[in-house]
């Protein structure tokens, strides 16, 4: 994809937000297990980065989805998985239904807020017995008069510990598992609503939650879009996730590699710096090879997206590559840190630690190699 000078400012923009605003901050946060996520959600909605591709009537910037895709990529410069991850909740996971299916009303009530950075949301999906089989979650929403009266739990859930509200999937009605499914907004100040901490083997500054819910009542007018579509909604956003999930990935990449050949360049063994040695440096080529081959792949299937291509194969390799490459390039680089990588204040260490999570959180691998499969005709019948 042809980027822009454009592009480029707001990649910059993105980069000094990073470094002045996040970068410093960091190892304060991931040892408190969790960042200010008000505080920074109003400076980055100040600079119109929290609605780069939503419309100007709700306070977004009105730009295409390969701009969002220049700030998912520039967040790979901040130096945890944790804060990138809440952002990209805030922009690309939570939102996308609502700016495209909400009312007016709602979004007025929900989106502008959000995108100014005076509101934090999260996305309810997964729940204890369902995550990557979306199909399988039992929360429910039924009507009582004006409300929808909802009743269940949800699993893993980034920021809901401070966010002011939850896109919530519930079931609103019996039948087929795909059609009986919608997207509601549920104020999390609402009487029913209670949070418990999550701690996460990685990922620290970003706060995770279990979400309760107990006969929380909120008024139907929160439905986002039609009643028992909320499946369909959720497949659509995932595609913008996916994709997110994969551009973000790749400067942190390239910085994993990058200290690591820093590192081994000025590290000896035996009389030499273990860059030297052949089955380093080789690794370290293969590497980066393949973080450019996944930046091609991403970049393309985000060309294709604005394009108004339906990109699901392509977004699902893209997200099934970024996962398991996060886990090769942290893995092999630790390894030539030696003792060092396995310390826990190390930078390669962190990304072992949060990179983990890509293979996992928005679609399973197994999910992706699933659909993947299937537009491929390649599962077998039945």
């Amino acid at each position: 994809m042809q980027l822009t000078e454009e592009h480029e400012q707001l990649r910059n923009t993105v980069t000094r937000f990073v470094e002045t605003e996040i970068n410093p901050y960091v190892d304060e946060w991931e040892e408190a297990e969790l960042f200010p996520a008000h505080e920074v959600f109003a400076k980055l909605g100040a600079l119109g980065l929290l609605g780069i591709k939503y419309d100007p009537d709700c306070g977004g910037l009105g730009l295409d989805f390969s701009y969002s895709m220049v700030m998912a990529e520039a967040l790979g410069n901040v130096h945890c998985g944790g804060v990138p991850m809440a952002i990209g909740v805030q922009t690309d996971m939570c939102t996308p239904a609502l700016n495209r299916f909400g009312t007016d009303e709602l979004k007025q009530e929900w989106l502008t807020p959000s995108i100014a950075g005076e509101m934090v949301g999260c996305i309810g999906v997964s729940e204890a017995g369902g995550g990557s089989d979306v199909a399988a979650i039992r929360t429910t929403a039924t009507v009582d008069g004006g409300d929808y009266v909802i009743n269940g739990s949800k699993m893993w859930i980034t920021n809901g510990l401070q966010a002011d509200w939850c896109c919530l999937l519930a079931n609103t009605g019996e039948g087929a598992v795909h059609k009986n499914k919608s997207l509601i907004i549920v104020p999390l100040n609402a009487k029913g609503v209670e949070r418990q901490k999550i701690h996460k083997i990685g990922m620290h500054a970003s706060d995770t939650a279990q979400l309760f819910f107990d006969n929380v009542r909120v008024p139907r007018r929160n439905l986002i879009g039609q009643e028992g579509m909320g499946f369909t909604m959720q497949m659509m956003q995932f595609q913008e996730e996916r994709l997110w999930v994969a551009a973000s990935s790749l400067l942190a990449l390239d910085r994993l590699i990058d200290l690591t050949i820093e590192y081994t360049r000025e590290r000896r063994t035996f009389g030499r710096p273990i860059l030297d040695n052949q089955v380093v440096h080789f690794r370290l080529a293969e590497l980066r090879t393949e973080v450019e081959a996944l930046r091609a792949l991403t970049w393309r299937a985000v060309d294709e997206y604005v394009g108004g291509k339906d990109v699901t194969k392509t977004a699902s390799m893209a997200k099934l590559k970024s996962g398991r490459l996060y886990r090769e390039v942290a893995d092999s680089c630790l390894q030539y840190w030696g003792g060092m990588g396995f310390t826990a204040d190390n930078p390669i260490s962190r990304a072992y630690r949060d990179g983990r999570i890509a293979s996992i959180g928005g679609g399973a691998d197994e999910i992706m190699l699933g659909i993947i499969s299937k537009l491929e005709g390649t599962l077998p019948a039945g």
